[in-house]
C-alpha cells in the first residue's frame, strides 16, 4: 500500500473483513465537492440544508461504515467495476472512525446554524472540506490517523 492510509493489521479473529481502500478516497472526493458548495453558499439557509445532508451522510457512514454510504454505493456501482482488484484490503475501522469525526465537525455546524449562528455553517464545511480534500487528493485520512493514534495511546 502507498502512503494513502496505513494498513492496520489485527488478528483475523478481531479485524472485520477488509474494504477496497479506493472506495473511501472516492467518497471523500464526492464529499469534498459537496462541502465546497456549502462553503460557496456561505452563511445561508441553503448552505445549512446542504451541510445537514452531508452530516446525514457522515451519520450513515458512522453507523454502517464508509462502504455503507451513498458515496460507497456510487463507488461500488460506477467506479469499482472499471478498476482492477485492489492490491490489498484495508481495515474498515479507521475509515468508519473518520466518518464519526466528519459527523462531529459537520454536526456542530448544523447545530450552530439551527441555533441561529449561520456563520458557523461555512466554517464547519471548510474544516471538513480540508480533511476530505486531503483524503481525496493525496490519500491522507486525518480521521484514520486519529484512530491509529488512539490505538497507540491505548496500548501505552
Amino acid at each position: 500500500m502507498t502512503s494513502e492510509r496505513p494498513a492496520t493489521q489485527a488478528p483475523a479473529t478481531q479485524a472485520p473483513a477488509g474494504i477496497d481502500p479506493r472506495g473511501p478516497r472516492v467518497g471523500a472526493g464526492i464529499t469534498a465537492l459537496l462541502l465546497a458548495v456549502v462553503v460557496l453558499l456561505g452563511a445561508s439557509p441553503a448552505g445549512l440544508v446542504l451541510l445537514a445532508v452531508v452530516a446525514a451522510g457522515f451519520l450513515l457512514g458512522a453507523v454502517r461504515g464508509a462502504q455503507g454510504t451513498v458515496q460507497g454505493w456510487l463507488f461500488r456501482t460506477l467506479v469499482r467495476p472499471r478498476l482492477s482488484p485492489p492490491v490489498e484490503l484495508e481495515d474498515p475501522r479507521p475509515p468508519r472512525f473518520a466518518q464519526v469525526v466528519g459527523l462531529v465537525v459537520t454536526g456542530a455546524g448544523v447545530f450552530l446554524g439551527l441555533a441561529g449562528v449561520l456563520s458557523a455553517v461555512p466554517w464547519a464545511a471548510g474544516i471538513a472540506f480540508v480533511a476530505a480534500g486531503l483524503n481525496a487528493v493525496v490519500g491522507l485520512c486525518l480521521g484514520c490517523e486519529l484512530y491509529l493514534l488512539g490505538l497507540r495511546l491505548r496500548r501505552g
